[in-house]
């Protein structure tokens, strides 16, 4: 089943699970994977510290700041991407960028960089996503000098 949040769900998730994880409350699993990479963005906690304020974020629309939510959003992605290895491949070519990288992280964001564009390229053609040009992307940045 395919499961499509809105803009308000994915921020009123990720505000939640920080504050979760700072109360110390019970976190479910995807909680606990959000959270840690929360934890990895503290430039994001004052954003995530205020529900209410985020919800009204989402009126303003600025292309010179990054929208936070969007941003952990693409790292549950991957994360989940990585554990199910869908598209076939993903995980390896992960992992091969995250030792070159010697950084998960730095190798998620490499990988946004490639998630997105093929996102971008098959709305702008009206095709489905193709995930060999999402895995052969992640591939070239693991091979790069």
């Amino acid at each position: 089943m395919l499961i499509q949040p809105s803009q308000a769900d994915v921020r009123r998730f990720f505000c939640g699970a920080y504050a979760k994880s700072r109360s110390g409350s019970k976190l479910e699993p995807i909680e606990i994977l959000a959270s840690q990479w929360i934890d990895e963005h503290p430039q994001y906690h004052a954003e995530l510290a205020d529900v209410d304020a985020a919800l009204a974020a989402m009126l303003v629309v600025d292309p010179h700041r990054d929208n936070p939510f969007l941003h952990l959003s693409m790292h549950l992605s991957i994360s989940e991407q990585c554990s199910i290895d869908q598209p076939r491949g993903i995980r390896q070519a992960v992992e091969l960028l995250s030792h070159k990288k010697q950084s998960l992280h730095e190798a998620h964001h490499a990988t946004m960089e490639c998630l997105g564009r093929m996102i971008f390229e098959s709305q702008r053609a009206g095709k489905m996503p193709d995930g060999q040009i999402y895995i052969d992307c992640v591939q070239r940045h693991a091979t790069k000098d």
